[in-house]
């Protein structure tokens, strides 16, 4: 019996298009850089450089398997070099709030939980910028330790660590908001 010869196409999943990562990756990209710079608008403008640049860039990827881990230090830059450029200043965009706050039954749970969220979004602005960023990575843009672990020079343990205290801190802040 003869078989026919195995072709690459056969042997490797096809490779997504850029079209394809930018689908997958765009929410994520766009949640972590608005968390960090508390922006709607802000956030899809630099999100877009993201991703211009990562087209631009693309060729330089070394591996498939780090596209991710790769554009979230794209992202993270972009947001390092913004902070560069402007004002430390802050401003929480309500459409922000709007957007990630799920509809609520009444207006005043709804208008508790938005104060909840901008109480949590005062608090994380007050870390170390490494601990914010660190924070943005796992809840924001959902990325996995190991990950993170790469974007930020660090390993994994690390970040676990790293994480498991700012939350303890961040809610012993949050029963000392509450209190007062």
């Amino acid at each position: 019996m003869i078989s026919s010869p195995v072709t690459q196409a056969e042997v490797s999943p096809p490779r997504d298009t850029f079209e394809d990562k930018y689908r997958k990756y765009f929410p994520r990209v766009f949640g972590y850089i608005c968390a960090r710079v508390g922006s709607h608008h802000l956030a899809e403008d630099l999100a877009s450089d993201v991703f211009e640049r990562a087209y631009a860039k693309a060729s330089s990827l070394r591996s498939e398997e780090a596209f991710s881990t790769w554009l979230f230090t794209i992202a993270r830059n972009a947001i390092i070099s913004h902070g560069r450029k402007h004002s430390r200043e802050t401003i929480v965009d309500p459409d922000v709030i709007r957007d990630i706050s799920p509809h609520s039954a009444s207006i005043e749970s709804e208008l508790l939980e938005r104060e909840e969220l901008q109480m949590l979004a005062t608090l994380v602005r007050e870390f170390p910028q490494r601990e914010q960023d660190i924070i943005a990575l796992k809840f924001d843009a959902e990325l996995p330790n190991t990950q993170i672990a790469e974007i930020m020079g660090l390993s994994e343990p690390n970040v676990r660590v790293i994480i498991f205290r700012t939350l303890k801190k961040l809610r012993e802040m949050v029963i000392a908001e509450r209190r007062r």
